[in-house]
């Protein structure tokens, strides 16, 4: 049950955090934090990563959707199998920001992104951000090492 909870806790910060930032103005930077190592963000991504698939219309949103269905079954099935907390704990984190970033595709027609980081490397300068983004990438790795 806890892992439900967690899943839905994702959803809902994320939500909050997407109604705030998108609520604020016109797309652009707004703020610099830690020293300018964050960079909160509007930003309105109609793709994917990097608006990948911008142009392909409707494959977008049914892509996630089909996606975020089938790693329900996969959660749902593992919580009847014994031993196996660290998939649960990679999937919860996978669904909670996949179900985010879906539902923003599916209500909004974009997904309302909303900082970025400055680093070395010049490509990710330009990446922005959410939360379920890292929720995703940080859920698949957890998942990925869980199954052996």
């Amino acid at each position: 049950m806890i892992y439900v909870i967690l899943a839905a806790v994702i959803f809902a910060g994320e939500y909050l955090l997407k109604n705030k930032m998108d609520a604020k103005g016109e797309e652009g930077p707004k703020k610099t934090l830690l020293h300018g190592k964050i960079t909160l963000w509007k930003y309105h991504n109609h793709g994917a990563f990097r608006n990948l698939g911008e142009k392909r219309g409707i494959l977008v949103p049914i892509l996630s959707v089909v996606l975020s269905l089938a790693l329900t079954i996969v959660f749902v099935i593992s919580l009847g199998t014994k031993g196996t907390p660290l998939l649960r704990a990679g999937l919860t984190l996978l669904l909670g920001g996949a179900y985010s970033n879906t539902y923003d595709r599916l209500k909004r027609k974009y997904v309302v992104d909303y900082f970025s980081i400055k680093c070395k490397n010049k490509w990710i300068n330009e990446l922005v951000f959410n939360v379920s983004d890292f929720c995703i990438m940080i859920g698949a790795l957890v998942a990925c090492l869980a199954v052996k």
